[in-house]
């Protein structure tokens, strides 16, 4: 698949984190579609990529963009219609898997020196188990949230890989 665009949110969910949920400059894909739903806090919520792909095996020619946004689901436990199930979804009981297939495909479609900014929540997975399961140390990264449990993680192509 062919595009233009130089940013690519290979696990766009909600936009969530989008200052700009339309930004122009970025391809939004996840492998899941929701019409627009009524979250129990009465928010409206839906998934709305511009491809419709999984995460593991995204559908563009090795090094297409400049900078990649991968958060991917990071709950394995959580009910099927509940609020953080519906917002972030789910992860299989073997995840390592499939994170790793995920990392190693954003790191795929970069362009060599491309950044790769990497999401990760701690509340049911620790982030020392996701870096030994990408087994690429990041560059750098930052912790946030009211209980600190999100680490915001950046990588560069050639400079942070394997």
């Amino acid at each position: 698949m062919e595009t233009n665009k130089p940013i690519l949110d290979a696990t766009c969910g909600g936009r969530m984190m989008w200052f700009d949920k339309h930004n122009p400059a970025c391809l939004y894909v996840d492998g899941r579609e929701l019409d627009s739903v009524e979250l129990c806090d009465g928010r409206l919520f839906s998934i709305t990529p511009d491809v419709l792909a999984d995460f593991t095996e995204l559908p563009f020619a090795d090094e297409t963009f400049y900078h990649v946004v991968f958060d991917p689901p990071h709950l394995l436990h959580a009910g099927g219609q509940s609020y953080m199930g519906t917002k972030y979804g789910t992860l299989p009981a073997d995840w390592k898997p499939v994170i790793r297939a995920g990392f190693n495909e954003c790191m795929r479609v970069l362009k060599p020196h491309g950044t790769l900014i990497f999401k990760w929540n701690e509340t049911q997975i620790k982030t020392t188990e996701i870096i030994k399961t990408i087994d690429c140390k990041p560059l750098y990264g930052h912790i946030s949230g009211k209980a600190s449990k999100t680490q915001w993680m950046a990588f560069m192509k050639g400079v942070s890989d394997k």
